[in-house]
This record gives C-alpha cells, sequence and structure tokens, in this order.
C-alpha cells in the first residue's frame, strides 16, 4: 500500500492550517486598523481614494472609515470581517467607522501576543475576553447619563454629540453651526430615524458656512414654459408615466403612407391620444403635475393652457422623498381619480440657490421635511462634508430613541479599562491575561488620538489612567490643548448606543477571528466553451 500524500483538494483549491492560518488572519486584520487608525481622533488625517479602473473619476478625499475600506480591494478573509463590522456600524449608528475598526485590530493584536508567544489557546483568550467585555459594557451602562426626561438638557446633549461627532471631519471649523443645522433637522423628525424627509442638496459656490437649513422640500429642477412660478395650496400629482407619446413606440415596428396627408393623420391621432391622457390627469383636480419622466412640448402647452404647474424628470429618489413628504403616492395610470391619492402643500415656488433654480415646497404635510443646502468650494468638499453632516444626523436620530450618553475623549475607553483591570486581578488562571489585554487593547483608542494630534500620547495616557484610579471618571483627553481634564465641562460628549456598538461589535469581531484555524480557499470555477 502506498503510503504517499493523498491530493483531497480540487486542482488550484488551497488551504492554510494552524499557525499559517492564524498569521495571515493576524496580518490582514492588523494591516486594515493600521490602514484607517491615521484619521481617529478630532486631528485625525485624510485619505485619498483614486479609482484604478476608471482613471477620470475625481478622487474622494475623506477620513471616513467606511467609505476608505468600502473602497479598496481587499482579498484576506479576515481582513474582510474588519471591514463588514464597518460598514454594520455606519448601518447601524453611523458614527464609530473607524473605532470599531482600530479597537478590532488592537485585540488581534493582543490575541497574537498571547496565541504565538505565550502559547494561551486561543479559547482560553476568548473565554477571559468574553468576561472582559462584560465587566467593560457594565462599567460603560453605569457610567451613561440620560436626559432625556429634561428637554433643555437633552437638547444640549444632542448639540454636544453633534459637535463631538463633527469635531473629526471635515466641518470641524464650523462643527458650532453645522451642530445646530443637524439638532433642528433632526427634532423635526419627531423621534423617527428615517432621514429621508431631510433632503441633503449640494451646490458649488461660496464656503461652508454659507449652508443653511431651509424649512421646506427643494426640489433641483424648473418649472416648464409659460407655467406659473408660483401655487398656493398644491394638489400635487405625482407620477411616473410617460408623457412624450408623440410617436410610434413599437420596436421595429414600420408605417409605409402614399401622402403626407395620412403621416399628419397619424401624428394627429398621436396628439388627441396624449391630449386624452393629458384630460384624464386634469380630471383628478390638481394644479401641480410632477413626472419622473419627460413632459414633451405639446402636453407641456396643454398644462400651461389649463394654469397647471408641470414638473419634468424629478429623478426616482426626488419623486419617491416628494411623495413621502407631501402625503401622496406615485401614480402612473389615471383611469380611477378617486382611488389616487394626492400630495399637498401650502406653497409651492422657484427660488434661486448660487446661479441655479430650484423649486421649494412650503408647508408640507408631513411636518418634518426639510432641506439642508450644503456650500462648497469643489465636489470633493461637498461630498465629504455630506458624508459628515449624514453621520452626525445618523448618531442624532439614533440617540433620540436611546437618549443616553457617555463621555468622548478617551474617557470611556479608560473607564471601561479600569473596570476590566479590577476584575482581571480577582479572576484566577490565564483568563486573566487575556483580560488585561482587552484592557491594553481599549487604551489604544485615547492613545491613537493623542498620536495624530502629535502630542506626547504616553506622558498623556498615563496622566489620564492615573486620574481614573484617583476617581476622577470625568477625565478625558482635550485635543485642543493636549491635556486631561474634566470632558463634562468641554461638552465633549457620545451617543451611549455608538460606543456601546463599537465595544460589543469590535468584541465579536476579534473572537470569530482568534477563532480561526484553517483557511480554505476554493477552486476557481472553470469557464466552459
Amino acid at each position: 500500500m502506498s503510503m504517499g500524500p493523498v491530493e483531497v483538494m480540487a486542482n488550484q483549491a488551497g488551504e492554510e492550517r494552524a499557525e499559517a492560518a492564524r498569521m495571515s488572519s493576524f496580518v490582514g486584520a492588523i494591516a486594515i486598523g493600521d490602514l484607517v487608525k491615521s484619521t481617529l481622533g478630532p486631528k485625525g488625517m485624510d485619505k485619498i481614494l483614486v479609482s484604478g479602473s476608471d482613471p477620470s473619476k475625481p478622487p474622494i478625499v475623506t477620513n471616513d472609515g467606511a467609505t476608505i475600506l468600502k473602497s479598496i480591494g481587499i482579498d484576506n478573509p479576515a481582513a474582510k470581517v474588519l471591514v463588514e463590522i464597518s460598514k454594520v456600524q455606519d448601518g447601524e449608528v453611523g458614527d464609530g467607522t473607524t473605532s470599531v475598526c482600530v479597537l478590532a485590530s488592537e485585540l488581534l493584536r493582543e490575541g497574537e501576543k498571547l496565541v504565538n508567544e505565550q502559547k494561551i489557546h486561543p479559547q482560553t483568550c476568548i473565554n477571559g475576553w468574553r468576561k472582559a467585555a462584560n465587566a467593560a459594557r457594565a462599567a460603560l451602562t453605569a457610567a451613561a447619563v440620560d436626559n432625556g426626561a429634561d428637554e433643555a438638557k437633552f437638547r444640549a446633549d444632542l448639540c454636544n454629540i453633534a459637535r463631538t461627532t463633527l469635531s473629526s471631519k471635515i466641518l470641524h471649523h464650523n462643527r458650532d453651526e453645522f451642530a445646530m443645522l443637524a439638532v433642528n433637522a433632526v427634532l423635526r423628525l419627531k423621534g423617527s430615524t428615517n432621514l429621508d424627509a431631510i433632503q441633503i442638496i449640494k451646490k458649488t459656490g461660496g464656503t461652508l458656512a454659507d449652508s443653511y437649513l431651509d424649512d421646506g422640500f427643494i426640489l433641483p429642477k424648473q418649472i416648464g414654459v409659460n407655467q406659473p412660478k408660483r401655487i398656493e395650496n398644491a394638489n400635487i400629482l405625482v407620477c411616473n408615466t410617460p408623457m412624450d407619446a408623440d410617436k410610434i413606440k413599437v420596436f421595429g415596428s414600420r408605417v409605409r403612407v402614399d401622402s403626407t396627408a395620412k403621416v399628419a393623420s397619424i401624428e394627429q391621432a398621436e396628439r388627441e391620444k396624449m391630449k386624452a391622457k393629458v384630460d384624464k390627469i386634469l380630471g383628478h383636480g390638481i394644479n401641480v403635475f410632477i413626472n419622473r419622466q419627460l413632459i414633451y412640448n405639446y402636453p407641456e402647452q396643454l398644462f400651461a393652457a389649463a394654469g397647471v404647474m408641470a414638473i419634468e424628470h424629478a429623478d426616482f429618489d426626488g419623486i419617491e422623498r416628494l411623495a413621502l413628504v407631501t402625503g401622496g403616492e406615485i401614480v402612473s395610470t389615471f383611469d380611477h381619480p378617486e382611488a389616487t391619492r394626492l400630495g399637498h402643500c401650502k406653497l409651492i415656488e422657484e427660488i434661486m440657490i448660487g446661479e441655479d433654480k430650484m423649486i421649494r415646497f412650503s408647508g408640507v404635510q408631513a411636518g418634518e421635511a426639510c432641506t439642508v443646502v450644503l456650500r462648497g468650494a469643489t465636489e470633493q468638499i461637498l461630498e465629504e462634508a455630506e458624508r459628515s453632516l449624514h453621520d452626525a444626523l445618523c448618531v442624532l436620530s439614533q440617540t433620540v430613541r436611546e437618549t443616553r450618553t457617555v463621555l468622548g475623549g478617551g474617557c470611556s475607553e479608560m473607564l471601561m479599562s479600569k473596570a476590566v483591570d479590577e476584575v482581571a486581578v480577582r479572576t484566577p488562571g490565564k483568563e486573566a491575561l487575556a483580560m488585561e489585554s482587552f484592557s491594553r487593547a481599549l487604551r489604544q483608542l485615547p492613545t491613537i488620538i493623542a498620536d495624530n494630534a502629535g502630542f506626547d500620547s504616553s506622558a498623556l495616557v498615563s496622566e489620564l489612567r492615573a486620574a481614573h484610579n484617583e476617581g476622577k471618571s470625568d477625565y478625558g483627553l482635550n485635543m485642543e490643548d493636549g491635556e486631561v481634564c474634566d470632558v463634562r465641562e468641554l461638552g465633549i460628549t457620545e451617543s451611549f448606543k455608538m460606543k456601546l456598538s463599537v465595544l460589543m461589535s469590535a468584541a465579536e469581531a476579534a473572537e470569530m477571528v482568534l477563532r480561526v484555524d484553517d483557511i480554505i480557499r476554493a477552486a476557481p470555477r472553470e469557464r466552459r466553451g
């Protein structure tokens, strides 16, 4: 009987086992953390993302962790896990996308030392990390403050959270104005987390300081020719229907005639057909018609003659938002006016933003609807400003639901680290080493924040740790002056939900990667023919 090696895998399939698999996972995850950690904190740096496949595509300048990680191609399986938790954090809370990735990578950096240098089994590490995560969660929950019952204090909390979120973004220098803008927009939602009612319009020109919040809903389109430019008490029909039926639309059809008179009769039949359609639309008792598709000259003339404002080519996003905020529905057929729900608003008028004409809907049925108009020098600045403002809006909308808040500036991380150390001291066995490593990983976040600001991180974090051990649990890092101080007085506040999500998501992702002892790569599918 032959004792030679037996090939179990298909041709081109691969496998990495034990130490090699673990090392591959550690290296990939740590590399992802190192990639984005320079963007962390109020003094974090930006990245320029350039498309490799389309050189004409404009570059993206950002320090948003989720945007950076979504834009890069990654082959390492463990690195993809970190990218996924960053995406989930972005979708769930909106902020903390960099923090969750950096904390997971720092946990795995500590895990590598435990497994490879101290020869501690991964399951022992995981058990210790779970105890540490529970201790950290309990400390964070105990430190949370809930001002949801006091409207004035809660509004101040929301403003502080918005300022803290925006302090690490491009809007840093205008964070006070944008924080108020974001809070006003979110409070209009009356507790809803659906941000579709908040429209963001970007217009180049001016500076970021020229941005403002408009109480109405603004549609970046123009009103048709010879039609009223202002309508009060509007009844709106929002449609997605072809209004260009002045030609035969059967694919491949050919019409043969023996005189121009017959061509004219065909055209007349088309016009009669379009007139009948317009009459059906007007039969709904409307004075505003908004269509997703083009409106050709003849139907536009008919609407103008009837004194109806017609707006064409409102894109899918535009008409869906319009239907939402005006209380109407998108229709495509017009045979049953009694079954159609029209939209309503008090005033529709044409306005100018910069050099462009737009349409403002004031007094819409959904009173929470509003529009943020962003101004800026370049498209890149506007895109990054929109991402920054969207993060703030997401965090604020979640905080309105979960009203508890915690302190930022590395204060919460040091608080959790101290709680984990206290439990680790009372824990026997090797699990205590894993808990201490969890505590060190938490302390890395304030260390990285200080490093990115150009300060002496070793001195600052040591001073912060000593302050917390003395019972000064409100102390954190002030990155404006490079000192340790009471961050509650500075108003450096963050959402409890966001902080808890960062902690638990990072711990679960690190645990998942640490469990891996085998990486199997499937063979590529053969192409036949």
